[in-house]
């Protein structure tokens, strides 16, 4: 509960400061100073999730290693068959 409260306050003073900084900056209307701090807010929590994550993680997320994409075997390979006894 604490993280998730953390997480989402953190997120809410994000969207403040962009809304303030952008709309100030830009010398936006009030409703063009939302839309910008809105959108601005998820492009940073979403960047910031992927630059954390590592690329083991944004590789799993893009399917890249995962049984679902097998590689299509070459014509250069040999099967071969183990017979345990």
């Amino acid at each position: 509960m604490g993280s998730r409260l953390r997480s989402c306050s953190i997120a809410a003073c994000l969207f403040v400061f962009l809304f303030v900084v952008v709309g100030a900056g830009l010398h936006l209307k009030p409703l063009g100073a939302f839309l910008a701090a809105l959108s601005g807010s998820f492009l940073v929590i979403h960047g910031v999730h992927r630059w954390s994550a590592g690329p083991a993680r944004i590789e799993r997320e893009e399917g890249r290693g995962s049984a679902s994409r097998r590689k299509e075997p070459t014509g250069n390979t040999v099967e071969t068959k183990e017979i345990f006894s």
